[in-house]
């Protein structure tokens, strides 16, 4: 039997029936399922000439293409409609005024500010105790006088404590190594001056400081 198209298998000759998608003989695709394939076999059975499969979308972009310019069409009309009914109905005169624009002056300049680095000033220099110079004599004040059974650390500290009470060039000495001192004590002194009057005027701003017992004793070297 001829198949849908007027002609047997193709491949092996085997006659077909209609609508068929497979020849029985070969295995071979005789007709392949879609909507286009469907257009196109209605097509054969109204018209004996068949242009090709192109023409279904062709057909679908001109269609498409007439929809899209219709719409564009009807939608201007109505643009152009209501722009005319806009300036039909509006009769209200156009401002005349026209606004005046001030120049706008320009920015004033501006002045770098230069700041100044703020500098700390270095601490004051630790005071520190004194040695008795070697080989000189003079007047001193006696603050402390802790005998060396009591060990050098005692005095340094009763030094230490003028020095933070402000008394000048303060220190210890041995007096085991000066004529002019008993010896056996550690003493603590402060200043050394050339006469007894600046030494007992000292002794008296010691006592000031707290001090009470400080007295001006001769150092011979």
């Amino acid at each position: 039997m001829l198949s849908e198209h007027g002609r047997p298998c193709p491949r092996c000759g085997t006659a077909t029936e209609p609508l068929q998608e497979y020849c029985l003989e070969c295995g071979l695709r005789l007709r392949t399922p879609g909507l286009v394939p469907a257009l196109s076999e209605g097509w054969r059975r109204r018209v004996s000439w068949y242009p090709g499969d192109w023409i279904w979308p062709s057909l679908a972009a001109l269609v498409i293409a007439v929809i899209a310019a219709s719409a564009a069409i009807v939608w201007t009309r109505d643009a152009q409609s209501a722009a005319s009914e806009t300036l039909i109905g509006d009769t209200s005169p156009l401002p005349t005024t026209v606004a005046t624009i001030q120049p706008t002056p320009p920015p004033a300049p501006t002045v770098p500010t230069t700041t100044r680095p703020r500098t700390t000033p270095p601490p004051p220099p630790r005071r520190r105790l004194i040695e008795w110079p070697r080989g000189r004599s003079g007047w001193t004040v006696v603050l402390a006088s802790p005998p060396t059974s009591a060990k050098r650390d005692a005095a340094l500290a009763k030094a230490r404590q003028a020095l933070e009470a402000g008394l000048p060039q303060v220190g210890v000495l041995d007096s085991s190594r000066y004529a002019s001192l008993h010896p056996g004590y550690f003493v603590v002194f402060s200043g050394l001056y050339e006469s007894l009057s600046a030494a007992q005027a000292a002794a008296s701003r010691a006592a000031d400081a707290g001090y009470g017992n400080a007295y001006a004793r001769r150092v011979t070297a």
